[in-house]
């Protein structure tokens, strides 16, 4: 194996680590009420703290899985996979900020389109990161366990994410209720498998 060539397993468990770290702290922003002697009302007065673990965490759990998804196909992880992967997780550790912007947004009454905007974008990013990563890794790194079908399933999927992602982020700016929902839209769609995610038996011809 080159020196600028490596393997991906590496690559995959540091990504783990991060993506398990930044998930856990989503969970440390939701502060039990201060007041116990009506615990009851202030508890649910967290309702937007909830609101904003669940989504996040559950797309979180996205990027976790369809991460796998992709390096379950890379072969090698050159210099630029590194690269790429690394402001993907940059860009994950920020999450449990924007998630806690959010809920705070919500539970003031103000700054509710900024946040969702915010919010929005981070995932946006994610899901240009993927798509980057995804577009590299076909030309140059794909391992022969995946056809040519496969390949464009898995980009297609990436594709359509970015363009879901912009459009509820848009939304969000205009009516940030919408946003949110589009966003919880999107977990409920993006859990479902993706048709050649597992490869198949033969040789990988050119996608």
């Amino acid at each position: 194996m080159s020196e600028d060539v490596r393997d991906p397993a590496r690559v995959v468990a540091i990504s783990d680590g991060v993506i398990a770290i930044a998930a856990t702290l989503l969970v440390l922003e939701i502060r039990p009420p201060a007041d116990t002697e009506h615990l009851l009302h202030g508890l649910l007065a967290l309702w937007p703290s909830y609101l904003a673990y669940a989504v996040t965490f559950m797309l979180v759990g996205q990027v976790w899985a369809n991460h796998h998804v992709m390096f379950d196909h890379i072969r090698h992880a050159d210099r630029m996979i590194l690269f790429l992967n690394t402001v993907l997780l940059m860009d994950i550790a920020f999450l449990p900020f924007a998630a806690s912007v959010l809920a705070d947004a919500f539970r003031d009454g103000h700054g509710e389109r900024t946040a969702v905007v915010m919010h929005g974008l981070v995932f946006f990013l994610a899901a240009a990161l993927f798509n980057l990563i995804w577009w590299h890794a076909r030309h140059h790194l794909l391992s022969n366990n995946i056809n040519p079908a496969g390949v464009r399933a898995i980009g297609r999927r990436f594709q359509l994410a970015l363009l879901w992602l912009g459009t509820a982020t848009i939304l969000g700016g205009l009516l940030p209720v919408l946003g949110v929902a589009v966003f919880a839209a999107f977990i409920a769609f993006y859990w479902l498998p993706i048709s050649g995610e597992l490869g198949f038996t033969g040789p990988r011809r050119t996608a």
